[in-house]
């Protein structure tokens, strides 16, 4: 059986137009999901809408928008007043330019949709535009509307069909400079600096996704599993706090055992270090 498509339009560069579909490519409906019930009853819980001041819940249709001006102060939206706001849509992929696949932040990337033809009249045109792209080693920005609001879209080859993935706004992308105020300039060398280098060329590797796996949502179902048998569920222990440790020491035993690279003729020259700070080491 066919996915649904999420959405339905045209892709469109310059005159060349093709029909396409958009199909949800990352979900989180697979995980375990829970429901809220009474507990003395079993029965299952609903949601409600309560006045803050008279504690009497709120119907549906006596329900409004409201944005807060001030403390206290709202400035009330009926539907038709938020509606306004919807931007019209032709339902048209239209791509603005073409730009180096690497050349946006991974920061600015929100969600991954395929993108495929959504009837053979359009499979030429398409296959068109995605060996074009693949020949270039471009990916494209197009805009669109999607679910009610103007969205931009990065849009990358993949396999036989496309990928478009929905872009953060530049204001949703937090500055990073807060975040990293308070790491102070520290000048690494020497042996040290060799170690860590040592262990991270010990460490390489490739992704493979099937090789990490949800353990939250798997001891989840473990969890479930037993309740349903009846067997005891097993409270899970906190580690205990490693010791504090020797940078440098902890750097030679992640290498291999007290194993020491060759030190570079510059390393050779150089001035000893002082002796470096402690560092906290996680157990296990």
């Amino acid at each position: 059986m066919a996915p649904r498509a999420n959405w339905k339009g045209f892709l469109k560069v310059g005159e060349l137009v093709c029909p396409v579909a958009l199909y949800t490519a990352a979900s989180t409906s697979e995980r375990i999901s829970f429901h809220m019930l009474n507990r003395r009853t079993g029965h299952r819980l609903h949601r409600e809408f309560v006045d803050s001041e008279t504690g009497k819940v709120v119907e549906r249709e006596d329900q409004v928008k409201g944005y807060e001006a001030g403390e206290n102060d709202y400035i009330v939206l009926d539907a038709e007043e938020v509606a306004s706001a919807v931007p019209e849509s032709d339902k048209t992929m239209d791509i603005a330019a073409f730009i180096a696949c690497g050349e946006i932040d991974d920061l600015y990337f929100d969600k991954p949709y395929y993108l495929a033809p959504s009837d053979r009249h359009g499979q030429e045109a398409f296959t068109l535009i995605r060996e074009g792209m693949k020949a270039r080693n471009v990916a494209a920005l197009a805009e669109t509307v999607l679910f009610r609001r103007v969205r931009t879209l990065i849009i990358r080859p993949h396999g036989e069909g496309l990928v478009a993935t929905t872009l953060n706004y530049d204001y949703e992308v937090r500055s990073a400079d807060k975040a990293f105020a308070d790491i102070p300039a520290i000048k690494l060398k020497g042996e040290m600096l060799e170690l860590a280098e040592h262990i991270i060329g010990t460490k390489s590797g490739s992704f493979d996704p099937k090789a990490f796996d949800d353990r939250y949502d798997a001891a989840l179902a473990e969890v479930v599993k037993a309740k349903i048998e009846g067997r005891k569920i097993k409270p899970v222990r906190p580690k205990a706090e490693g010791k504090v440790v020797d940078l440098m020491e902890a750097l030679r035993q992640s290498a291999g055992k007290d194993a020491k690279p060759k030190k570079s003729a510059s390393a050779k020259k150089a001035a000893p270090a002082r002796k470096p700070a402690a560092s906290r080491r996680k157990a296990g």
